[in-house]
């Protein structure tokens, strides 16, 4: 499956340690990331990471187009919903276009767990069987 990362400034270290919590089971999957969370967890674990821009240079926008053209399977965007930064990807926008293309996504700590569980499980696998 292809993966996405995200995170808000102040949640890239809750980032970096899920990642390192699970890099097993993410370590099976085709990682992408905005800039800095993707550097900071490739540092981190070891993973490959296809890396884009920053989130406030367009990051996040390249990962949306990509979850556009059905190329992302599943997102993790660990966000601040209480001290966002202007900088930081626009979260309605995100998640507006997941809900349309039916991707799962993550947006803090307790939702990742759930589905890097629902991953290791192979319960994600719906994808294939149905047109988006």
């Amino acid at each position: 499956m292809n993966i996405a990362l995200i995170a808000h400034d102040s949640k890239k270290e809750l980032m970096v340690q899920f990642c390192i919590a699970y890099s097993g089971v993410l370590s099976r999957h085709n990682l992408c990331a905005t800039g800095t969370t993707g550097k900071l967890v490739k540092e981190a674990t070891g993973l490959q990471i296809q890396r884009y821009l920053g989130g406030s240079q367009g990051g996040a926008e390249q990962i949306v187009a990509r979850i556009s053209c059905n190329e992302i399977d599943v997102l993790f965007f660990f966000r601040d919903p209480i001290s966002a930064k202007s900088s930081e990807p626009n979260d309605m926008n995100v998640l507006r276009v997941c809900d349309v293309r039916n991707i799962p996504v993550a947006t803090n700590i307790a939702t990742g767990e759930a589905l890097i569980h629902a991953l290791e499980r192979g319960d994600l696998d719906w994808r294939e069987f149905i047109k988006v």
